[in-house]
């Protein structure tokens, strides 16, 4: 029986990762739609948002947090079984093609934890286990790996434990391997989450938008029409029809002038009472 674990499969066809990870790039929902649909032509994909990797929760069942930035890329879902990394999701390996490709194991319900790192050579190191027990060694430990080998990064608990807990090798592993940490202390790793068992995409309700001036709504029409395809995200956030906000604009100045009419005739009211009052003086 194997251990359900996190996954995160890095595709790293960029000399410095770390540059282009620091950079925080966003996300293209396109990117991971298509890449879904490529592993399986049949599922049913749903986007359900998009948020920092190292901010959020792991993914559920079903669920694929993705995404493609220059010369690096991001996969991470759930596995329910999982023993030896160097073997875990070949198919999912295989989708995109990579100088290197790095694997993070971290168990869900367990002190399970693994990496592995793939060449087009094959597996060139990987490591799985908990603290009592080694699942798979292949390769000569990488340079990060050997103040936890040594025992310099965890209490000693002795007996035939390991010198070190596997989840933080694993972590340190992935650390070095990509140039960032993958928590809340490094840079914000903009992902696009999907679920692929069907359920219908989350419904966000969106707030009445502060009403524009005529002239705002005016400069509006002298945009330059941009066309979007089918996966491309528009940056804007005024979606509504600019008719409509013209319409409102316009109602909004006219009750602006009407105040001021209203104040104007007021203030004009009073000075004549007053010199009336006053007249016989």
């Amino acid at each position: 029986m194997g251990h359900a674990s996190v996954v995160t499969i890095w595709f790293v066809d960029n000399g410095d990762p770390a540059a282009v990870l620091r950079s925080e790039p966003k996300p293209d929902r396109g990117f991971g739609r298509k890449l879904l649909a490529q592993l399986n032509p049949t599922w049913p994909i749903t986007p359900i948002g998009e948020f920092p990797l190292n901010r959020s929760s792991a993914p559920g069942e079903a669920e694929f947090y993705i995404a493609g930035y220059p010369g690096v890329a991001v996969v991470q879902t759930l596995i329910d079984d999982v023993n030896a990394v160097s073997e875990i999701a070949p198919q999912l390996r295989a989708i995109l093609p990579a100088t290197d490709i790095y694997v993070c194991a971290i168990g869900t319900e367990s002190d399970f934890a693994g990496f592995a790192h793939f060449t087009a050579a094959g597996v060139r190191r990987a490591f799985a286990g908990t603290r009592e027990t080694v699942i798979e060694d292949i390769g000569l430990p990488d340079s990060v790996e050997l103040p936890y080998w040594s025992g310099e990064k965890a209490e000693q608990i002795g007996g035939i434990s390991l010198p070190f807990v596997p989840r933080e090798l694993a972590q340190a592993a992935q650390e070095a391997w990509i140039g960032v940490p993958v928590s809340p202390e490094g840079p914000d790793i903009h992902v696009v989450g999907y679920a692929v068992d069907g359920r219908p995409e989350p419904k966000i309700e969106a707030k009445a938008p502060a009403t524009k001036s005529v002239a705002e709504v005016a400069a509006k029409f002298a945009e330059q029409d941009k066309v979007y395809d089918d996966y491309e995200l528009s940056t804007s956030d005024e979606g509504g029809d600019e008719f409509a906000q013209l319409a409102d604009a316009s109602l909004a100045a006219a009750r602006r002038v009407a105040r001021s009419v209203r104040r104007g005739a007021v203030s004009l009211a009073r000075r004549v009472n007053e010199r009336v009052r006053h007249f016989d003086r």
